[in-house]
């Protein structure tokens, strides 16, 4: 009697067994996969890479997103971030998400360099203790773009390119470190042993981010090597030293018309000149809007309940960016509400 074949399979037989980091397992021909089982894996993957879907379209641009969309000024952003020599030949894939979270705000930058890490960097005006809980967000979502769903019933582990957590603080608040780590641990409930809870005080889920603070010549090296990111520190410095005395339409085009003559942001300004200036109203409207409508909406949600004050706060955003001469269009992507409501407001 022929004997049975053997139903144990050899490590060979499998796929996506392999750790080496430079390997784009999508597309790979490499000799390691087993001969008999090569064509099917690379047709499978092939069906992957098609499916996997874009990352960045109908992304919704910041200026700071706008200006750092660009090979050589990432490189430029890595090299004095990470203290590293990256070439100008370099491997860099823009990564940054598209209208994935409440407002239809995202990530302001999120890359993969050099085929090996994915950095995400946040550029903020003002302090947030939560920002490791966004990053959490952040990361899960591009994971899921980059790897196909498929890839999660896979019986072995594939490499998973290694995340950065980068937070660049330029605002009015006062941030006595030059450098901060925030940890999402921190913003784990803790329980008393009265409690009777289960809680061994052992963390299963880590994500730090490390926030630099650039402001007023902080953090020199990473403003000194990276020319971009200096003068964008200059530019929204120049507004906000504007506001003092204008209005915000009249800070931003004195602004960047100062900027050019002074040979700021030059060649960036003069091309994008009016987005710019569209993108930075929108975008002062936006964190304007969240701030009010927090604020109100817990002083009103005293009387009313939180949710109805939240509501109320958001209608009377709509009604003062109107009574401002904004575009409803522009109203409707900040407050979520549709043209024909703030329309009737």
């Amino acid at each position: 009697m022929k004997p049975k074949a053997s139903s144990k399979k050899d490590l060979k037989d499998f796929d996506f067994i392999d750790t080496a980091p430079k390997i784009n397992y999508f597309t790979s021909t490499d000799s390691r996969y087993h001969p008999n089982t090569q064509p099917k894996a690379r047709q499978m993957d092939a069906d992957m890479t098609a499916e996997a879907p874009d990352a960045n379209r109908e992304h919704k641009n910041s200026v700071f997103t706008m200006l750092f969309d660009d090979k050589a000024v990432l490189i430029e952003l890595s090299n004095a971030l990470f203290g590293a020599h990256y070439g100008a030949d370099t491997p860099i894939e823009v990564t940054t998400l598209k209208n994935v979270l409440s407002y239809g705000r995202v990530n302001d930058l999120s890359y993969i360099l050099d085929n090996r890490l994915i950095v995400l960097v946040e550029h903020q005006s003002t302090l947030s203790d939560v920002i490791p809980y966004r990053m959490l967000l952040y990361i899960a979502e591009t994971y899921s773009q980059l790897y196909h769903n498929r890839m999660q019933y896979r019986r072995y582990k594939f490499p998973l390119k290694r995340p950065k957590f980068i937070v660049l603080y330029n605002g009015d608040e006062d941030m006595k470190e030059d450098v901060l780590t925030l940890r999402l641990s921190d913003m784990f409930a803790k329980f008393a042993p009265e409690d009777g809870a289960a809680d061994d005080g052992l963390i299963d889920l880590e994500l730090t981010v490390t926030v630099y603070n650039i402001k007023n010549g902080r953090n020199a090296n990473i403003v000194k090597y990276c020319k971009t990111l200096r003068e964008y520190g200059i530019f929204t410095d120049m507004i906000r030293e504007n506001r003092k005395t204008m209005s915000l339409e009249e800070a931003i085009r004195k602004a960047v018309e100062d900027s050019i003559d002074r040979n700021v942001l030059k060649t960036f300004l003069l091309k994008h000149k009016q987005e710019i200036e569209t993108m930075l109203l929108t975008d002062w409207d936006w964190n304007v809007a969240l701030d009010v409508s927090k604020e109100e909406g817990f002083e009103m949600g005293e009387k009313k309940g939180f949710e109805k004050g939240l509501e109320e706060a958001r209608r009377e955003d709509a009604r003062a960016m109107r009574e401002e001469g904004i575009d409803v269009n522009t109203i409707s992507r900040i407050t979520g509400f549709s043209v024909d409501t703030i329309i009737n407001l």
